[in-house]
């Protein structure tokens, strides 16, 4: 059997109903359909930063997660996608999505496929989700599919819109339905600088996961690299 795919959207929008999380919601559905099509089972999980606005602020003022954003990062932490969608405000993403991103380690989404979305009051904002979300994500190491969306209020009655959605979601389901993200990340881990006992399902928790082999590893502790 196929294993089931994990797809966990942040959402930044403030509101119950507000545009973001239905583009965010969109995004998802579209994105199981075109799995489940493929006959790979799917599930979603909701991840919304409004109600952890206050949590997300202490654990910035302390420099330390508190236990409901921790649970939120290790919701993210086991996410085979992501669908990442803000608000655009005074020209830039939600504070409060960057907030949160500030947050979470630098190793936790490496290789991840993730859909970037953002939603405004006005069309002059549709490149904020490749000038601010995709850099983001490329310092994350994760891996933004090409479409991105964008969503103003004259968008929600076009036909165009539901086409970059199936667009987008037809682009997630193509790396899900393989093994290249986590061989990406499998290839890549031990090259890449990683936080100890940090977010990151697979970083070194404590002594019995550190490689002590390796060159760096052997002039710490006094040796000397072959």
């Amino acid at each position: 059997m196929t294993a089931e795919r994990k797809i966990v959207v942040i959402n930044a929008g403030v509101s119950e109903e507000s545009s973001t999380r239905r583009l965010a919601g969109r995004i998802a559905q579209q994105s199981i359909d075109t799995l489940g099509a493929a006959g790979v089972p799917a599930t979603v999980t909701m991840l919304d930063l409004g109600p952890l606005a206050t949590e997300i602020a202490r654990s910035l003022v302390s420099g330390f997660p508190t236990g409901p954003v921790s649970d939120a990062i290790a919701r993210l932490a086991d996410a085979d996608a992501v669908v990442a969608a803000t608000p655009v405000y005074k020209a830039g993403i939600s504070g409060l999505f960057k907030s949160f991103a500030d947050l979470i380690d630098n190793d936790l989404l490496i290789a991840v496929p993730v859909v970037l979305a953002a939603t405004g009051a006005t069309a002059r904002h549709a490149m904020v989700t490749d000038d601010q979300l995709r850099p983001l994500f490329a310092f994350l190491r994760a891996l933004p599919v090409p479409t991105s969306l964008y969503a103003a209020p004259e968008d929600w009655g076009s036909p165009e819109l539901g086409k970059r959605i199936a667009r987008a979601a037809g682009e997630l389901a193509a790396l899900l339905r393989t093994d290249a993200p986590r061989q990406i990340a499998d290839d890549n881990w031990g090259g890449y600088r990683h936080r100890f006992a940090g977010q990151a399902s697979r970083a070194e928790q404590d002594a019995t996961d550190v490689d002590f082999d390796t060159d760096l590893m052997r002039l710490a502790t006094g040796g000397s690299a072959p």
